[in-house]
């Protein structure tokens, strides 16, 4: 195992996640509000700091996380304190109540469950206020019994309850845009693997429909034989057709896999802008990865919601990811969307090297291929003709014009095809 594993498996492991923190709780901690009188209550960062990591990197135990954190914003707070001069029995004074607001908190969380509340804003920042105000409440009773200090008045009270309010449902707020952050992500991941794995399925599919009617051919030249008399002839040519139904039978196996993990989509619909968006995102940074310096702009002049977006996307995808790497070093690339009441019109334009004239004919053919690699291998050209199998499966049609610089691909699919009707 090398040595960054090691540190993975480290930073993962229960004891580390909990020294973290509290260890940022306790730093974050000092950047402090102290808006009473005698300046001992403190409103402090470490309370949002606490909520929104075990938010985030919720620990296997919240009770002993909330025990070492307390103890551990205790401890910092007294070290820093006896550091600068003061004496050990008033700083505990001061600062060993703290620690009833962050076990206290912790506490809350752990009878609720806190993972049961994270899809429920409302309800987890209407908690999260609850456990502040018992922990703040706790917090300054203990401290006004050891100090003998006056009860909070009505101003004060109003103070707590309100900061209590804004931190709960601010870190709320801050957390659900983190959240909300990483779904993207996941779903543009998802999308864009189901693209895929939605074009491989067409193909598969294509090639059962031919090994079909090759174990039929098979099967014919087995009884032809046989008739013949051609016994030995006869039996290797079943043979051969019993081989190839079993290589049938297993695509279909492949095939059913493919299909019931594309069809099992947890986003249904998609705006067309929302999946140009996605196009645009993936490109720019493949057009990074494989060095070229590439911009794509879109321009659309319809939208609407559509439940195809995952053969949408291959199409697009791929069309504009074949328009990047056409570039010689810079480019541009521009993808359009327009409708009219029976069609959608996708155009995707590059300014790339393009194609010879005697290629346009077999363009959209398996094998086809202007690419190779460092070594002079051809790619293996079934991009596009996974595109034409995809727009022949939505009833539309393709196809490609050379410019003066570059090429356009033109796509046609019917409305009603890809338009998901409204439901009022």
């Amino acid at each position: 195992m090398n040595t960054k594993s090691v540190w993975r498996q480290i930073l993962q492991s229960e004891a580390a996640r909990i020294a973290i923190i509290a260890i940022l709780t306790a730093l974050t901690g000092e950047l402090k509000v102290m808006p009473f009188a005698e300046e001992t209550f403190r409103f402090a960062l470490g309370g949002i700091v606490f909520f929104l990591l075990i938010l985030i990197y919720p620990p296997i135990s919240m009770l002993r996380t909330g025990f070492i954190t307390a103890v551990t914003v205790v401890l910092f707070r007294v070290m820093e304190e006896i550091w600068i001069g003061a004496m050990l029995v008033d700083s505990l004074l001061m600062h060993v109540p703290v620690f009833l607001f962050y076990f206290l908190f912790a506490v809350g969380w752990h009878f609720v469950d806190l993972e049961k509340y994270k899809s429920l804003p409302l309800q987890l920042g209407a908690l999260a206020f609850l456990f502040e105000v018992m922990g703040n409440t706790s917090e300054h009773a203990l401290r006004n019994w050891w100090m003998h200090d006056s009860l909070l008045n009505t101003k004060e009270w109003g103070i707590l309850l309100g900061v209590a309010l804004l931190r709960s449902f601010f870190t709320v707020g801050l957390y659900s845009s983190v959240a909300l952050s990483k779904e993207k992500q996941r779903v543009e991941e998802m999308l864009g693997v189901g693209s895929e794995l939605y074009a491989e399925a067409l193909y598969l599919q294509k090639s059962m429909n031919h090994i079909e009617q090759i174990t039929a051919s098979s099967h014919d030249l087995y009884r032809k034989l046989r008739k013949e008399g051609q016994r030995e002839l006869s039996t290797q040519a079943l043979q051969i057709a019993q081989e190839i139904h079993e290589v049938k039978k297993d695509s279909q196996r492949i095939l059913a896999g493919l299909s019931k993990w594309t069809s099992r989509q947890e986003v249904t619909t998609f705006y067309i802008s929302d999946l140009l968006e996605l196009v645009v995102s993936a490109n720019e940074k493949y057009s990074e990865l494989i060095g070229r310096e590439c911009s794509i702009e879109t321009s659309i002049n319809t939208d609407f919601q559509t439940d195809q977006h995952i053969p949408l996307l291959a199409v697009l995808n791929n069309l504009t990811s074949n328009a990047v790497e056409a570039m010689e070093q810079q480019g541009r690339v521009m993808i359009s969307v327009d409708s009219n009441k029976e069609w959608i019109y996708f155009r995707v334009q590059d300014t790339g090297k393009g194609i010879p004239v005697d290629h346009e004919d077999v363009i959209f053919e398996p094998g086809y291929t202007t690419k190779f690699n460092e070594q002079g291998v051809a790619a293996t050209g079934i991009g596009l003709s996974h595109v034409a199998t995809i727009i022949q499966a939505l009833q539309g049609t393709i196809r490609v014009n050379r410019l003066e610089e570059g090429l356009v691909f033109e796509v046609k699919i019917p409305v009603l095809t890809i338009k998901r009707e409204t439901v009022v």
